[in-house]
């Protein structure tokens, strides 16, 4: 293979001749084997958009000639455009705060802006990857700002998605608000409940997932460019310092504004925290409706079987007929890895010391893992479980009419302490609840059919008409 050769502050290095990536892009490549994937396609497209507008900045600053400046442009377009990344080698995570993955994206394009020009790849003295491409910048600006930009990029698909999933959970509400079922609390017989307020309790919790995240993103928007190294603008003209926000909005197409202070905005990484725990607090959520899923779903003939998922495929190598509810098994393992990225961005982030902070490869790494996978997750749970969730109404009102739990609405009219004893004997004999009241002579029919109505049960704010039972609330009872 042929090669050129490249030198920097560690020494001469052979590097191939055809490359994009110079001598510290390969460097990096051969000391960082770790996760054996690459940049983020779209945090590479944002490390070129920061390249784009910086050159264009530089040039109004006049501190940059145009036709080297242009090339830098045209080598960003085509990254932007999906071209030469395969030409960024550095793993994902990486030591030395990113400075791998500038460095990368300032070689390729250096060498990129050099052909465009005429010259060879590898010639530094028309296209230098630090002095033109890098001008007024630093791995420590360059790289949070990125980041923001690739998170802010992201999140829509992830909001769109749960956008979705709440229309569907609450379109499965109106579907099930006619089915009674009995309600659990710890696993036991409570109360009953609607199917369908079952299922407009998840969509509420999406939409607050939603508004979480979306709110979240205004504080992404704070960008520390400008402040290079450590905050102080070192090697930034005030032309590029007032002007490089304006632009990296104009290229990236966002309404990003830049940090009141430098200085916190290079060292501190609460944003970052704050943007996983929104995402690990959704990734809880959809766990916990999975697992109710699973649960309604079981059986289905000797478990609750009270709604029944879509049939994906076989559950088992040994059992034949056997389904498994893999989609929401495969969302609640999406929602382990989120909360497991949430500690490791946590601990990236306390981690920092004095004026910078060198762990933010693997925040990016974990954070933009868990959005990509929350989102394929949710895509799935929508489109392969809940749009085909049924429920079996008769089985539900069978559940609830044989239980004992329904003793609780006598209380009002019997006391909690005969209440306690008929659903005692009730669990005990396995008579309904109704025939035991009848049959002791406590209640009318009328009287029960008024106290028993299971669609009243389930209405918030239902008041019992104690003076049609021909008695009055019993005070001062304790709730089990």
């Amino acid at each position: 293979m042929a090669t050129r050769e490249e030198s920097d502050s560690i020494g001469l290095m052979e590097v191939p001749q055809k490359a994009y990536y110079g001598v510290q892009s390969l460097r990096a490549k051969n000391n960082f084997h770790i996760t054996g994937r690459p940049l983020h396609s779209e945090f590479i497209k944002n490390l070129a958009r920061i390249k784009k507008a910086a050159a264009f900045t530089n040039m109004t600053a006049h501190v940059l000639d145009e036709r080297t400046g242009n090339a830098i442009v045209q080598a960003c377009d085509e990254i932007i455009g999906g071209k030469l990344h395969p030409q960024f080698i550095v793993d994902a995570i990486q030591g030395g705060a990113g400075t791998s993955a500038n460095m990368n994206a300032n070689e390729v394009i250096a060498n990129r802006a050099i052909e465009i020009l005429g010259g060879e790849k590898g010639d530094y003295s028309i296209v230098h990857p630090n002095d033109h491409v890098n001008m007024a910048q630093s791995t420590n600006d360059v790289i949070p700002c990125a980041g923001k930009l690739t998170i802010l990029g992201l999140l829509p698909g992830l909001t769109d998605e749960l956008d979705r999933l709440q229309k569907a959970l609450h379109q499965k509400s109106i579907e099930f608000d006619d089915v009674v079922k009995m309600g659990r609390t710890q696993l036991q017989d409570a109360v009953p409940i609607r199917l369908g307020q079952s299922f407009e309790a998840y969509a509420a919790v999406i939409g607050r997932d939603i508004r979480r995240i979306r709110e979240q993103m205004d504080e992404l928007k704070y960008l520390n460019i400008g402040a290079t190294a450590v905050g102080t603008a070192i090697n930034v003209n005030p032309v590029y310092l007032f002007h490089i926000i304006r632009n990296i909005n104009l290229v990236c197409g966002t309404d990003c504004v830049q940090a009141d202070d430098l200085f916190d905005a290079t060292q501190n990484l609460d944003c970052f925290v704050h943007t996983s725990s929104v995402l690990r607090i959704c990734a809880v959520n959809l766990s916990k409706i999975c697992n109710d899923l699973r649960l309604l779903s079981s059986g289905p003939r000797a478990g609750l079987g009270e709604i029944n998922l879509p049939p994906k495929q076989n559950g088992s190598s040994i059992m034949p007929g056997k389904i498994n509810p893999v989609i929401p098994e495969v969302v609640s393992q999406v929602a382990f890895n989120v909360i497991g990225n949430d500690v490791t961005v946590t601990m990236a982030a306390e981690a920092g010391q004095m004026e910078l902070n060198a762990f933010e490869p693997v925040i990016f790494y974990k954070i933009f893992e868990s959005i990509d996978t929350m989102k394929g997750a949710v895509e799935t749970l929508i489109d392969n479980c809940i749009l085909g969730i049924t429920a079996n109404r008769e089985h539900c009102r069978k559940l609830v009419e044989s239980s004992a739990a329904l003793a609780t609405a006598l209380c009002p009219a019997l006391g909690y302490k005969k209440s306690a004893e008929i659903a005692k004997r009730s669990m005990e004999t396995g008579i309904p609840v109704r025939r035991l009241v009848l049959e002791e002579g406590l209640m009318t029919e009328a009287q029960l059919d008024q106290c028993l109505n299971l669609k009243d049960m389930t209405q918030p704010g239902h008041q019992v008409e104690y003076h049609k039972m021909g008695g009055a609330p019993i005070q001062n009872h304790k709730e089990s």
